[in-house]
């Protein structure tokens, strides 16, 4: 891997592709410290210093929804909007139709998703606004009350922004190396890492020496599990059948059907946490109301769904497995690639065409997903698991953020590693 990287940094085309996508980086970098006019950026920054929720939404904003920036909402919405439209995909058979009609086609989705993505900016932008204008700390308002006028502008800056990190995504994946929406979200979750580094190097004490030993012996082996089941799938023989035609033999062979352990990716784990925080943010308003039967629920609701508690990391799990079996039966469906394997003269190894073929495939998705679930219901969980071992608090990047992190790594590469091959043909073909 370093000598490819090598040999694509003296390749000028390639090169000039990172230089290109590290100066958007630069870009986006700078725009998450643009704070939304009337905001009260120091106070709101203090109160997520103290609340576990909002620093793991934060942590996909690159700081952005800490510093209240004009890109606070990061590209959030745009991936619910890809979410949506992708379950919409398998449920509709016309933009089933129009996802298998080549560039065209994608190039249409694209713009569903991307006309979807308005109005959940907007939904999201508001929704933020209303979060956190209810909260209070040490007293001191955190946004205070804005005028039609006032919250119109936050919103559309708000809204402006989610579509300007859209549009750099696309020049990424169009002039620079990687996928583009991928790359920017890789960026905000790494972003919090200096500032993390830093703060636990501030804390840390020589007793705490072993426990830090301890932290980053564990983070070097889950990285690794999770470049492991990242990369692992399970192969399905195929064989074709040949065609005689004038004493010849046509066709033929054998190929492999590859289906990945983690089908369904970090989708699960986006469902479950939007499930999972709702009784941690709902419990300081039901704290309030003057019904002591309410207020009494918030409050058990805030203590038992902090992010750190039994219950929450137990709800949590499962709902990550049931997430996993649910997005992968929609997203695989064994009758079609059943009616694929079939259409193109083709047979699984040992097993008859038609009904034995999906039942076999029913088989082994059910397996893998039950492996896939697991491991996406204990990386959910692992920061709550390795800061009770560890004690270390402040180095917590989230499963999710893991995930994202060494998938986008993993992408990446393989394609600097493309082009360089390609490339090297070129030269070698002249």
């Amino acid at each position: 891997m370093i000598d490819y990287l090598a040999k694509a940094v003296k390749i000028p085309q390639i090169r000039n592709r990172i230089i290109f996508t590290l100066s958007i980086l630069a870009l986006y970098r700078f725009l998450s410290f643009i704070p939304v006019p009337n905001i009260n950026t120091q106070t709101l920054k203090l109160f997520f210093e103290s609340s576990q929720v909002l620093n793991i939404l934060n942590i996909f904003t690159g700081g952005g929804l800490k510093n209240f920036s004009i890109i606070a909402l990061g590209v959030g919405p745009y991936i619910s909007a890809s979410i949506v439209i992708q379950l919409m995909t398998m449920v509709f058979p016309k933009l089933e139709e129009l996802s298998k009609e080549g560039t065209a086609g994608r190039q249409k989705i694209n713009q569903y998703t991307q006309l979807l993505t308005l109005p959940l900016a907007i939904i999201q932008a508001f929704s933020v606004y209303a979060l956190l204008n209810s909260q209070q700390f040490q007293g001191i308002s955190l946004l205070g009350d804005l005028g039609p006028v006032d919250l119109t502008t936050l919103v559309l800056i708000m809204t402006s922004g989610t579509f300007l990190l859209m549009w750099l995504g696309e020049q990424i994946s169009e002039r620079g190396v990687g996928n583009g929406m991928s790359v920017i979200i890789f960026a905000g979750i790494l972003a919090g890492l200096p500032s993390a580094l830093t703060g636990t190097a501030a804390v840390v004490d020589i007793n705490q020496i072993f426990s830090l030993l301890l932290f980053i012996g564990i983070a070097v082996a889950v990285i690794a599990g999770v470049v492991y089941i990242n990369e692992s799938f399970r192969k399905i023989e195929i064989m074709y059948s040949s065609k005689v035609r004038g004493g010849k033999s046509f066709g033929g062979g054998e190929s492999f059907i590859p289906i990945k352990i983690n089908q369904a990716g970090v989708i699960p784990i986006i469902f479950a946490v939007s499930l999972v925080l709702i009784p941690n943010a709902a419990g300081p308003y039901l704290e309030r109301v003057p019904n002591s039967a309410v207020s009494g629920i918030g409050f058990w609701m805030t203590s038992h769904f902090a992010p750190s508690s039994f219950l929450y990391n137990v709800l949590y799990f499962v709902l990550v497995f049931v997430f996993t079996y649910f997005y992968t039966s929609v997203t695989f469906n064994p009758e079609k690639v059943s009616d694929d394997i079939r259409r193109s003269g083709g047979f699984i190894t040992g097993i008859r065409p038609g009904k034995s073929t999906v039942e076999h495939l029913k088989y082994i998705i059910s397996r893998l997903t039950l492996a896939g679930g697991v491991f996406l219901g204990l990386i959910a969980v692992l920061p709550s698991v390795v800061q009770g071992l560890t004690n270390v608090n402040s180095l917590a990047i989230g499963g999710t953020g893991l995930l994202i992190v060494v998938s986008v790594i993993l992408e990446t590469v393989k394609q600097i590693q493309s082009q360089v091959v390609t490339r090297e043909y070129e030269s070698f073909s002249r």
